[in-house]
């Protein structure tokens, strides 16, 4: 764990290696958790690998949640220890773990009434439907775990501890492989469970990953003063944990919205079309993975300098993160226009999957970059307290051009499914170059501002 007077005086190339790369490799793991999840569906049948995507908007939304208020969590933390405030940082924990805990019970319930008629609107019937709600009830069940989980991540990220979680994501990643097939096939005392024993293997997992996360927190004396009372709701934390969290969950449900306008879209083209895209978004996220830990350290190095007024160091941070992102996504690019059809083979036999998941990879390799710009941008902005510019951008990439975009070129003009993904690649692309000039702008004020102050 690094200490705190590290985070505005140490090198900032070596800070964002520290803190980027274990976060990036759990997320490696954790992407590649989903992949077995992914891999052992296709083993059932199509069908279910297609009620799996069409499953993953509405899972999307707990962890949208969960990664939200993680992401407001996180910031709040950063900014109270970079200006020196350790108590309230403390605090900030005990209340975020409570939002946490009453988040999950309205998003279980809430998940357990609509997810049905959801499904029915993507167009599932018949087993289809019924597979995607076996599957899908049970994952609601273990909201609880998912939000706690990114919480005491989040307050384990704020004093630059990416390792934790790396840790756990692994270790996940070993017993889903073992227990995904074993519960699908039942054995030692275990019954024949299908697709809900792939559920139940996520649920059980994610409940171990609680327990680790605990004592973890606990032997680094995070949470060595707790009390119960710090846990009963006070209206200060809770109105700093929305204004903040709110507007970084909010942004990650439009991303759920945005899943679930593709899936509607793709729907109309046969469950082919959503099996394949759910196939291909999990070989994206793989492409992807090694930057997701450079958002974490620009989080982070945003919000801990921005509690110190050093806002040179925010600029240089962010600079850095795009340089690095762009580096390296460069190389999973070229990985996936190459080997597009082998990723894909590599998950289903199903040749009209296979050449639709295609079709989609060597699009999207295309936007790939666009994704550096946004994520990286976003999360500085988060880091210095201006969560609100993520609603918005949210909103125009997810549902307010896709959907005029991909009515026009996937259905007025018939080019199908090549519709939606070019659609994908303009949005992408218009809203990462806009973002960037955007971040460089609201940087620059505050630099401006603390030389004015500073020259008073």
């Amino acid at each position: 764990m690094l200490k705190t007077h590290e985070f505005t005086t140490a090198h900032i190339p070596n800070l964002i290696r520290r803190l980027a790369v274990p976060a990036s490799v759990g997320f490696i793991f954790n992407t590649l958790f989903n992949v077995v999840d992914t891999f052992y569906g296709g083993k059932i049948s199509t069908a279910a690998l297609a009620a799996m995507g069409l499953t993953f908007p509405v899972f999307f939304i707990i962890l949208a949640m969960g990664m939200g208020m993680g992401t407001g969590t996180t910031a709040l933390i950063s900014q109270s220890l970079g200006a020196g405030r350790n108590e309230e940082a403390e605090k900030y924990g005990f209340q975020a773990i409570t939002f946490s805990i009453i988040n999950s019970l309205f998003l279980t319930v809430i998940g357990l009434i609509i997810a049905p008629s959801l499904f029915t609107i993507l167009g599932a019937t018949n087993d289809y439907l019924n597979i995607a709600v076996q599957y899908m009830d049970i994952i609601l069940y273990g909201t609880l775990f998912f939000l706690i989980n990114s919480i005491l991540n989040s307050s384990l990220n704020a004093r630059g501890d990416t390792k934790t979680y790396r840790n756990y994501l692994i270790a996940g990643f070993f017993l889903n492989v073992i227990l995904d097939p074993w519960f699908m096939y039942g054995g030692f005392g275990v019954p024949e469970m299908g697709i809900r024993g792939i559920a139940f293997s996520t649920i059980l997992i994610q409940f171990f990953g609680t327990v680790y996360m605990i004592v973890i927190t606990r032997k680094s004396k995070i949470f060595q003063n707790a009390r119960f009372k710090d846990f009963i709701p006070r209206r200060k934390y809770f109105a700093a944990l929305f204004g903040q969290g709110f507007p970084a969950s909010l942004n990650m449900l439009t991303v759920a919205i945005g899943i679930f306008v593709i899936t509607y879209f793709a729907s109309q083209f046969g469950k082919e079309a959503v099996a394949a895209y759910g196939i291909a978004t999990r070989i994206e996220q793989i492409a992807l993975l090694p930057t997701i830990g450079l958002n974490i350290a620009a989080l982070t190095l945003a919000g801990q300098n921005m509690g110190a007024n050093l806002p040179e160091r925010i600029y240089d941070s962010w600079r850095l993160n795009i340089r690095y992102g762009l580096m390296i996504i460069s190389i999973g690019t070229m990985a996936v226009l190459i080997f597009a059809r082998q990723l894909m083979e590599a998950f289903t036999a199903d040749t009209q999957v296979i050449i639709i998941g295609i079709e989609y990879l060597r699009v999207a390799a295309l936007f790939f970059f666009a994704y550096v710009f946004l994520n990286i941008s976003v999360s500085t902005l988060q880091g210095m307290k201006k969560p609100l510019y993520a609603i918005f951008i949210g909103a125009y990439r997810q549902f307010v051009m896709p959907l005029p975009l991909f009515l026009f070129l996937a259905i007025y003009l018939g080019w199908g499914t090549k519709g939606i993904w070019w659609g994908i690649f303009m949005v992408n692309w218009s809203a990462g170059i806009f973002t960037f000039f955007y971040t460089r702008r609201k940087i620059r004020m505050v630099l401006k501002d603390s030389v004015a102050i500073s020259g008073q």
